[in-house]
Order: structure tokens, then sequence, then C-alpha cells
């Protein structure tokens, strides 16, 4: 009995190998099984993120192509009669690419901020904290689901809007196609995961997008260029990261911008990645440390 004993002790002091039970290896206990990037729980969270608005796309796609559409025909109507020119080109072929990216923002934001806050009111917020994925994938899994819908909203609504009279898409310089439209879609996709963090009901989602995301949208140069403000207005605009979003977008199809020269157009898609970098740290923090998620 006392060898036996001995024995145990001995091997529960022995250094951890691998167990094999059946012909299947198992790591030693306390040893990671996934190192680096957990590839397929990534996938698999971005494919259910996107599955679950594919599901409703009539709501999540179209519904808002739709709207934004209808935005263009108001204006349009209202403000571009005449042969009204803005930045030397029809109103209709300026407020299109505001209109596409703002459409973009919004949809970016509804569907990020909609991700963990179902799951703390629902109570399966377990589902998304349990696998093994590390706070950086979750953030990943979910910016990138956000985008993937910014961009399927933004691919309907520019076709959508180039069958309208007077509309003209060709893209004058598609990196700032691509990149302010890839950057206004990140930086709403972490602004609504943020949010989705902090709310703990659908009322406090809805007033960040009511009283923040869409004032800061509608007020940052879709429907004007920025000398037509007040010098007061003008330099709160230029604090407004969505006027660089949507002035930097449209530039890409016009070649023209009232955020300046070229040189400043390039400095302004510097400066967004940079704020998009600092706010993606920011949210990386918090979603490690647990805050109201865990407690």
């Amino acid at each position: 009995m006392t060898d036996e004993l001995s024995a145990n002790q001995n091997l529960g002091n022995a250094p951890a190998t691998t167990q094999s039970f059946g012909g299947t290896q198992f790591s030693p206990r306390g040893v990671p099984v996934i190192t680096g990037i957990n590839r397929v729980g990534l996938l698999a969270l971005y494919m259910k993120e996107v599955r679950r608005f594919l599901k409703v796309q009539t709501q999540t796609i179209w519904a808002p192509a739709v709207t934004t559409v209808l935005f263009l025909v108001i204006f349009t109507v209202a403000l571009g009669r005449g042969g009204r020119e803005v930045l030397g080109v029809p109103f209709a072929s300026f407020v299109a690419p505001g209109l596409i990216v703002m459409g973009m923002m919004q949809n970016a934001f509804a569907n990020s901020s909609f991700s963990l806050l179902s799951g703390k009111i629902q109570g399966t917020i377990i589902d998304l904290l349990m696998p093994p994925l590390s706070p950086g994938e979750l953030m990943g899994g979910i910016v990138a689901a956000a985008v993937t819908r910014a961009v399927a909203v933004g691919c309907t609504v520019a076709l959508a809007m180039a069958l309208w009279p007077d509309v003209s898409l060709v893209a004058a310089h598609w990196w700032a196609v691509a990149w302010f439209g890839l950057m206004g879609s990140v930086l709403l996709a972490l602004i609504g995961l943020a949010t989705s963090i902090w709310a703990e009901k659908f009322d406090h989602n809805a007033a960040i997008s009511n009283f923040v995301i869409a004032p800061l949208s509608l007020l940052s140069g879709t429907f004007y260029v920025l000398d037509n403000l007040a010098p007061a207005f003008q330099a709160v605009s230029r604090v407004n990261p969505f006027f660089y979003v949507i002035s930097g977008f449209r530039y890409g199809f016009l070649g023209r911008s009232d955020i300046g020269t070229q040189s400043d157009v390039v400095v302004a898609a510097i400066g967004l990645g940079v704020l998009n970098a600092i706010i993606a740290l920011a949210v990386y923090f918090v979603l490690r440390s647990g805050w109201k998620l865990k407690s």
C-alpha cells in the first residue's frame, strides 16, 4: 500500500507528457492546443455573423439601399433642377458618392452594434465568450462581418444609382474609393462594437444611432460643400471624421473634394487609418477586460 502511494505521488510530480487513449493523442493538461490565430474559430464566427444578416437580407441590405436611393431622388428633385452643378459636376453625381458611403457606414454600425447586445439580452452571450477565441479574434470576426454587410449595401446602392439620370460613378482614383470606403466601414463597425459592449438594452443602442451616428452622417458634407457654411461651422465639420470619409470617398469618384488638394486627401487617409488603429486598440482592451460581458 505504501509503495502504491509512493508511486502515485511520484507520478503526480512527474512532468506532464502527451497522453494517448485509443490511439488518439491529447496534449497535457494546461498546455494550449490552439497556438497562434484560431483560423477555424475566426472563420466560423465570421460566417455566423454573415449568415445572420443574410437570413433577413430584405431588411439588412435591400431596405437600406432603397432608403438611400430615395434620398438621392428627393434631393435631386429638390436641389438639382436647372442643371445645377457642384464641384464642376451635376448635383446628382456630387451627392451620389456621399450617399453610398453614408449607407455603408450606417449599416456597418447597425451590424456590429447588434452582435453582443442581442446575446446579452437573450442570455446567449456565453456562446460567444466560451469558444477558444481571443479578444482580438472576437473583434476581428465581428468587424469583418460588419464590413462585409457595408460593402454589400454599398454595391447595391451604387448599382441602383448608376441607373439614375445625371449620375456618373466612374472612379477617378480607385485607391481613394477603396481606402475611404473601407476605413469608414471599419470606423463605424468598431464604434458599433463598443456600443454593443456598453449597451444594456436596445434603447441604448438606438440612442447612439439616433443622437450620434445620424447627425454626424447628415452634417458631414453629404449634401453640400464646406464653403457654403459659416467659418465656425466649417471648423466644427473639420473635426468630424465622417466628413473626411465622405469627402475622401467622393474624391475617389470625382477627382476633387472640399478636403483640399491631393496631398490633403492623402493626409486625411492616413489620419483615418491612425484613428481606426487607436479605436481598435481601445475596443480590444475593453473586450479583454470583460467589462459588462463577464460580470
